[in-house]
């Protein structure tokens, strides 16, 4: 069978990007941090009453960031940290005791129990049915290229009532970068990201209730193409396609990209766009229909969702 993306390589590329993960990562901190503030809607409950949730799965979790900020924020919670990556989970031990040594000691003591590292793949989550309080994940989703399927799994897991928490990338991420490799050869140097649309879609035809989904445009930029492609090694952020070319780009190819970007150029320095998907679902209740009467039981306008749009 066909697939768009080869998982072995983005196991590679974000395991050769586990030491550097953490200090490159910008971006995804700041993506990371408005994610957090969502597990507020956990905390304040469905019927307006305070809750706690048992189980957390922070889905991957590369070194362990958020992993972290969800065990402080409830210590007796039992957090998983999953990822597909074993040396990204190696890096919590490195990252939790710099995390400790920055925190007064009341609080690392409240940090005694630290997450449990699981390394698992988000497509074949090794989760009990209905196990789990809320699900975590921060730009994780983009390598998955059968959302129903994924969020069948996601549905699976959850208690009913149990909060489904993620961030993906939009189609317009890096569509500077995909034009200016587009003028260099025919071959995709950058993933085919999925709508808003689709995202919203894949959540409704998959049983979960109540979605809400935003969008932000996110736009940091660069002294020039290599400062990009640079950073986006050190994040493990590579072509990870199964129709990527398999042998290294070429000077010539390369220089011809690097022209093309130049077209974007604004006050001195070159831009990349990221567009940004966030969304907040709840699990339904056990034997819930997906559809009544021939309608999709939660609906979205998609087309109504306003695109905020900052620069970095």
């Amino acid at each position: 069978m066909n697939t768009l993306f080869d998982p072995r390589q983005v196991r590679r590329a974000f395991s050769r990007a586990s030491a550097s993960y953490a200090s490159a990562a910008k971006l995804q901190i700041e993506i990371e941090a408005r994610l957090l503030e969502s597990l507020d809607y956990y905390a304040e409950g469905r019927e307006g009453e305070a809750q706690t949730p048992s189980l957390v799965v922070d889905l991957g979790c590369g070194p362990g960031h958020a992993s972290r900020a969800i065990q402080q924020r409830w210590p007796k919670a039992q957090v998983l940290a999953l990822d597909l990556a074993m040396p990204m989970l190696r890096q919590h031990d490195v990252e939790t005791s710099a995390f400790a040594r920055a925190l007064p000691r009341p609080l690392a003591r409240m940090l005694a129990r630290a997450p449990a590292r699981v390394c698992a793949d988000a497509r074949a989550l090794p989760l009990a049915d209905h196990s789990v309080d809320l699900l975590f994940s921060n730009l994780c989703l983009q390598w998955v290229e059968d959302l129903p399927a994924v969020f069948a799994g996601f549905r699976r897991v959850l208690k009913p009532g149990g909060m489904l928490v993620v961030s993906t990338f939009g189609p317009d991420t890096l569509y500077e970068l995909r034009s200016a490799f587009a003028e260099a050869d025919a071959i995709p140097h950058v993933s085919p990201f999925a709508s808003i649309a689709q995202f919203g879609d894949a959540l409704i035809a998959s049983g979960f209730r109540n979605p809400v989904l935003d969008r932000d445009d996110l736009v940091t930029r660069y002294d020039d193409l290599p400062a990009l492609m640079r950073e986006l090694r050190a994040i493990g952020a590579t072509n990870a396609l199964q129709a990527r070319r398999h042998t290294l780009t070429g000077k010539t190819r390369f220089a011809t990209a690097a022209n093309a970007y130049e077209n974007f150029r604004d006050v001195g320095r070159l831009p990349a766009t990221w567009e940004i998907i966030s969304a907040l679902a709840w699990a339904p209740e056990h034997g819930a229909p997906i559809r009544e009467g021939g309608n999709d039981v939660a609906r979205f306008p998609a087309s109504g969702i306003p695109v905020r749009r900052r620069v970095g």
